[in-house]
């Protein structure tokens, strides 16, 4: 990546936090985004609100970074760069991080329930649900690891009493995927004011994830 390329990169991060808040999906200081960069991420500073983050402010860490090292001291990140760094570790298909406390999602991870098939776009998330993570406190290395179990097989996961992570091959469809979590969400909830919400077989699941392979916007892999 030249220096052109990680300044777009830079800029598209800041554009992304600032899309956030005009969806209504993030405000203030909450939230974060990451992408992929050299060998290492960019990652949003942490307790800057989106309308002040500028380029040259966004954060960059190498992907084995430790609590104990130097660049820590001498830069701030989000207090999530452990969800970041371990799930672009880990996950060889993100390239970006889209952390939220969208309301409606956020109010299901209150009660700690997944997103369950009432809607086959539950699917754009990579299977039959959408998991709700265990609570542990922000920033802390355990909530990284539930986290990564709650996006097994999966491209978005909600963190009880917190907010939603969502993945993406890029900027662009990290924050796609954290605005339909929301979406969904939203629809769980009204559904569920008329009772509990039928749901979808998971063969009927099955058909969608199929469909989903070929449908809509490709990897630049694909």
């Amino acid at each position: 990546m030249n220096a052109l390329d990680e300044d777009a990169l830079r800029r598209g991060i800041v554009e992304t936090a600032l899309e956030m808040e005009r969806l209504g999906i993030n405000q203030g200081t909450s939230g974060n985004v990451s992408a992929r960069c050299r060998d290492g991420f960019l990652i949003t500073p942490s307790g800057v609100p989106a309308r002040e983050l500028d380029a040259a402010g966004i954060v960059w860490l190498p992907l084995d970074v430790h609590e104990d090292d130097a660049i820590l001291r001498t830069h701030r990140p989000s207090s999530e760069w452990r969800i970041h760094r371990d799930i672009l570790r880990a996950r060889a298909d993100a390239n970006a991080v889209v952390h939220t406390h969208s309301i409606a999602a956020t109010a299901l991870a209150i009660h700690a329930r997944d997103i369950p098939p009432v809607h086959y776009m539950v699917a754009a998330a990579g299977g039959v649900s959408i998991r709700c993570a265990p609570y542990a406190v922000f920033g802390s290395q355990q909530l990284s690891d539930y986290a990564l179990d709650a996006l097994r097989e999966r491209r978005a996961c909600l963190l009880a009493h917190h907010g939603v992570i969502a993945l993406g091959d890029d900027l662009a469809r990290a924050l796609w995927l954290a605005h339909e979590v929301e979406v969904l969400a939203k629809q769980y909830l009204l559904a569920s004011q008329l009772g509990t919400p039928p749901v979808l077989t998971d063969e009927q699941m099955d058909e969608v994830l199929e469909k989903f392979k070929t449908y809509g916007r490709r990897s630049k892999a694909s």
